[in-house]
């Protein structure tokens, strides 16, 4: 597939202007056009996430979220987006490894934060919140793959033999030419031929 139809959009804290908004303002914007793929590097769910864990919201209005989210992505499927989700699930044990290469590695130091080992404290909340999340949004149309990631080697199997068998179901096709191919091939080799000459 050409990646010029593709592209990746990063979800951070939001700001100002998005939180004069609804929670979901921000990710329409970025849904994809006919024809693109987006990636969402975190998404909406952080909005009955890290508002849960951190209780920056009160539990009425995270709690009402996960419907809000399913009929979000309901309408999102009912014209015409695909939607993929994917919790790459790491261990505890193995998060801390990665955490240990990024301090030994120079080349891996800007991944690192204060913030990643802060969060850490916070690990059980977070396992309950996730399996809320997943148990309450996955549907029969836009269900959760939960991947295990402790390896790469599977994730990246796992991910991409989910997404080539979803793209091999849309039975995508070339769109048909608007321009006559035998006019263009005629022209092209009566060009290749006065070339020669």
């Amino acid at each position: 597939m050409n990646p010029q139809g593709c592209h990746v959009v990063g979800f951070k804290q939001p700001t100002p202007e998005e939180l004069t908004h609804d929670f979901l303002w921000r990710i329409e914007r970025q849904v994809p056009k006919p024809g693109e793929v987006v990636v969402f590097n975190r998404s909406h769910y952080e909005d009955v996430l890290i508002v849960r864990v951190h209780d920056l919201v009160p539990i009425e209005v995270w709690s009402n979220r996960y419907e809000q989210i399913n009929d979000f992505e309901k309408r999102l499927i009912n014209n015409g987006t695909h939607i993929l989700k994917f919790f790459l699930y790491i261990s505890k044990e193995e998060q801390l490894r990665r955490f240990k290469k990024r301090l030994e590695d120079p080349t891996k130091h800007w991944k690192i934060s204060e913030a990643d080992y802060k969060e850490r404290e916070f690990w059980e909340s977070y396992q309950e919140a996730y399996e809320d999340a997943l148990s309450k949004c996955s549907t029969s149309e836009a269900p959760w793959y939960v991947i295990p990631s402790d390896q790469k080697w599977f994730r990246n199997l796992a991910v991409s033999k989910i997404i080539v068998e979803t793209m091999k179901k849309l039975d995508i096709k070339f769109p048909e030419p608007t321009v006559n191919i035998e006019d263009i091939r005629r022209k092209y080799h009566k060009a290749v031929n006065k070339g020669k000459k």
